[in-house]
């Protein structure tokens, strides 16, 4: 792949493996591995969260009741309850927007997740792709969108560049007739959530989409939501199955939005910062075996390119650790790989493993 062919829209093609994620690095045979592929917080969920969630168990045999944590999240964002629909993940969403929107013109901005493409592909869509460039950092240029697009995906910050892109850029996006979906799954893990849109009324077309499984360690639990207009909220949960989401993990989301959870993931956003720095001040002393950082890094992972990455992949396998390969993401071949940011001595460790994969030249 050229990364620095200009950036463009182009009809997306199957070359890439959309369905493979970080979790299968740490399968199976990666089960014992240090995990550095799977964007969910180390440690977590939090003792008071686990406790939370058993508690719900006794109602088991009630029919799960959203109302109680719909109003909760509304009340997070400042929203009134119509503009807020709780999903199995922010996956979920991403399904129901492909088989609810009638669209002509989707475009997926990349590289980013990729189930939003895969879900609408899956939906009988044709795919537009937009590929940003490593050259420019992997920032997007609103004129890049083709004026036609009905339906545009972007990620903020963008798993796996990292990039944090600016709200007003992103609220530019959004014309009439078009739906502008911003992924903020890793959001509150940006100190003061800057340049987040959920929220905000004023962008017409506006789908927020939040995930609470990275933060607070809840990928098998499965909650998220998505935050639109009213009837946008009303067709998504058209195409929902009853009960699309279980008590307990109902009582999870009302206990991450409530304000103790809030003040505690503003501290793990800012720890996350301080330890991703620390991260990418190691990986620089790699610069001579040809490592580069895509940056500024704002998530809590970083996008790294080196040669012969995927045969360092497999070494640091042998090292103990498991990272991310990105050939999977449209607009990214086999030499990128996304590390997730851990707490130091991780760090630490992992680069003495790194060096050992990639010996500095003398």
């Amino acid at each position: 792949m050229d990364t620095h062919t200009p950036m463009r829209a182009e009809p997306g093609t199957r070359g890439h493996d959309l369905r493979h994620h970080g979790d299968a690095e740490v399968r199976d045979d990666g089960s014992a591995l240090v995990d550095l592929a799977v964007n969910v917080r180390a440690d977590t969920p939090p003792v008071w969260l686990r406790e939370h969630v058993a508690a719900s168990l006794g109602s088991l045999a009630a029919y799960p009741d959203g109302r109680a944590a719909r109003a909760a999240v509304a009340q997070r964002h400042g929203l009134p309850v119509e503009r807020v629909l709780l999903t199995a993940g922010a996956a979920e969403a991403f399904v129901l927007l492909a088989r609810a929107l009638k669209v002509r013109r989707p475009v997926v901005v990349h590289p980013q997740f990729t189930e939003p493409e895969a879900a609408l592909r899956d939906a009988g869509h044709t795919v537009d792709r937009v590929l940003l460039r490593a050259a420019d950092g992997f920032r997007l240029d609103p004129a890049a969108v083709p004026e036609d697009a009905d339906l545009v995906v972007v990620g903020n910050p963008t798993n796996p560049t990292s990039v944090l892109h600016p709200a007003g850029m992103l609220a530019g996006l959004a014309r009439p007739g078009r739906t502008l979906v911003v992924d903020e799954a890793f959001m509150d893990a940006v100190p003061g959530e800057r340049e987040a849109l959920a929220g905000r009324t004023d962008v017409p077309g506006l789908v927020v989409l939040r995930s609470l499984t990275k933060t607070w360690g809840l990928a098998g639990l499965r909650i998220g939501y998505v935050l639109a207009a009213p009837d946008t909220v009303a067709d998504l949960e058209r195409a929902q199955p009853l009960w699309p989401v279980s008590t307990p993990a109902l009582a999870a989301a009302e206990a991450c939005v409530a304000p103790r959870a809030l003040a505690e993931a503003a501290h793990a956003a800012h720890r996350v910062a301080a330890d991703r720095a620390h991260l990418v001040a190691g990986l620089g002393e790699f610069a001579g075996a040809g490592l580069r950082v895509a940056g500024p890094a704002e998530g809590p992972f970083v996008l790294v390119r080196l040669p012969h990455a995927a045969a360092v992949r497999h070494r640091l396998r042998g090292l103990g650790f498991a990272v991310r390969r990105g050939d999977t993401f449209p607009g990214l071949d086999e030499e990128w790989l996304r590390l997730a940011v851990r707490d130091r001595a991780t760090s630490d460790r992992f680069l003495r493993a790194l060096e050992r994969a990639i010996p500095v030249p003398a």
